[in-house]
């Protein structure tokens, strides 16, 4: 339709990461310019906007506008409102409600490519990304009328709360490594899973299962992380996740039948999915309410990088060696600078007290 190569049509997928990140950054600026509900109206017709010119249009540049700047935008508003907001609403188990929050967006990437491909056979390009427009709009929709009911207002930082930040940019940039390192390692294989199991040997129905797979245990690892978060020394997490995900892909690397494989993806789909959730948690509740947005803005940062070079890093490797097992170890080795990351946090003692501790003077 576009006319373009296939390098440049990966770009606008590229493209619409990078917006995404953008938003993340700066979106807390917007956040109280408004009310909830008419962010949530602009987010859902933004994004809608945006696919649907994506669906008709036939030229590169306004695709790349269109999916990049309005859908990739408004996605990234939404995204870090969503977490902001429902941690303000439940102070008591912002864990579980953030954890929530990123749980549920990979469980639309996990259902939606069902309804997707429902649009593709039934009447091509246009009609799915035109149905994807519609779900978008109603999403805006349900959300402003919920927190129109709710009398929701997000309680943005005062003037002298914005200009104080209480972690230091040395533990900012920890906490970017430890962030980036540990979804560079799952994103490295996630994003060829199926190529993965089919490399081994295994069938194609038993790639599209582990796929499928893959993604719920995305969406169980941060519905647990966030309930976890609330309950044990979030300082577990950061360690724990991260090696378990290393031993693994360590394990993936040992073996070449394909049933092991998918275990072992299922396993790494998990820890991805926990480690997302559990590190908005961590921003939250060391820096505070009031600097929490605008430093998961600048710590979200490192998830478009390694979005941007995981994926690559994987098929490049695969491309050397027709093999994924290099891609597989390295991803190995990359998770452990996550783990590495979070003992530093630990050494710089600014990792959180435990509630019982807390509760003594």
């Amino acid at each position: 339709m576009l006319s373009a190569e296939r390098a440049d049509v990966s770009l606008i997928y590229s493209g619409a990461l990078v917006c995404l990140t953008v938003a993340v950054l700066f979106g807390h600026r917007i956040f109280s310019a408004v009310t909830p509900t008419v962010l949530s109206l602009l987010c859902g017709f933004g994004a809608a906007a945006g696919t649907v010119v994506t669906a008709y249009s036939e030229h590169y540049a306004l695709t790349l506008f269109a999916y990049c700047v309005l859908f990739g935008g408004a996605n990234g508003v939404g995204y870090g409102f969503a977490l902001q907001i429902c941690a303000q609403a439940m102070p008591k188990r912002s864990g579980f409600a953030m954890g929530t929050v990123t749980a549920f967006y990979a469980l639309g990437a996990t259902i939606a490519p069902y309804f997707l491909n429902l649009g593709l056979e039934h009447g091509g390009l246009t009609t799915a990304l035109s149905g994807a427009a519609i779900v978008y709009l109603c999403a805006g929709l349900i959300a402003g009328v919920l927190f129109l009911r709710a009398g929701a207002r997000y309680a943005n930082a005062t003037k002298a709360q914005a200009g104080v930040s209480s972690l230091s940019f040395s533990a900012q940039g920890i906490l970017w490594f430890g962030y980036g390192s540990g979804a560079l390692a799952g994103l490295m294989v996630i994003g060829h899973a199926s190529a993965i199991v089919q490399s081994v040997g295994g069938a194609t129905t038993l790639a599209i299962a582990g796929t499928t797979g893959i993604a719920f245990a995305n969406m169980l690892g941060g519905l647990s992380a966030g309930a976890l978060s609330d309950r044990i020394r979030i300082e577990y997490l950061l360690i724990g996740l991260p090696l378990v995900s290393a031993c693994a892909l360590f394990v993936g690397g040992a073996v070449d039948f394909a049933a092991p494989i998918v275990v072992v993806l299922i396993f790494v789909g998990f820890t991805y999915g926990a480690i997302i959730a559990v590190y908005p948690v961590v921003v939250l509740k060391l820096a505070g309410t009031a600097a929490s947005a605008r430093i998961y803005g600048r710590v979200f940062t490192s998830w478009g990088t390694a979005g941007l070079i995981g994926p690559w890093l994987a098929g490049s490797m695969y491309d050397r060696t027709s093999d994924y097992t290099n891609a597989i170890l390295a991803a190995a080795i990359v998770s452990l600078l996550s783990v590495v990351a979070a003992v530093v946090l630990g050494r710089l003692s600014i990792v959180l007290p435990d509630k019982r501790e807390s509760a003594n003077p």
